[in-house]
């Protein structure tokens, strides 16, 4: 059991808000899990990172994803849609954590093959908690398949 403590889960969050990376960033120092938070600003630099592309030549391929929808130079739902139609990253699961309430990004996310959608609270504890519970969720509960070596 020990082993599973030394597993460092790789995250990578992509959002513009510095607000909310600040919190995510904090949120995910507080639990339990070993992880390296990678941040990207925007929907073309997260799919750099994904394919490993220009500065992002040397990152991980990440455990999780989490997307907001609202992004600049390309949207959430572009990514989203790009992830899981490409075999390398479909596995990966997408947590999007947005603003947005509205019916039609739900359906459409989830028809787009999101792993869930969480819309962000506005009370920052609330907020820390449901990082936590994200962490909690997909790094304790969940068995993930391994995404290791398949694409890099």
């Amino acid at each position: 059991m020990g082993n599973n403590m030394l597993q460092v889960i790789e995250i990578l969050l992509v959002e513009d808000n510095e607000a909310d990376i600040r919190l995510t960033k904090e949120a995910f120092k507080e639990g339990k899990v070993c992880n390296n938070l990678y941040v990207v600003k925007d929907g073309e630099a997260a799919m750099d990172f994904l394919k490993k592309r220009g500065d992002y030549s040397d990152r991980p391929t990440p455990d999780l994803i989490l997307l907001d929808l609202n992004l600049p130079k390309k949207d959430g739902r572009e990514v989203l849609k790009e992830i899981k139609e490409d075999a390398g990253f479909q596995k990966i699961p997408v947590v999007v954590l947005t603003s947005s309430k509205a019916e039609e990004d739900i359906a459409r996310t989830y028809g787009d093959y999101a792993n869930c959608y969480i819309i962000k609270p506005m009370d920052l504890d609330q907020f820390i908690t449901i990082v936590q519970a994200i962490e909690n969720f997909w790094f304790a509960v969940v068995k993930l398949p391994s995404c290791k070596g398949r694409n890099g």
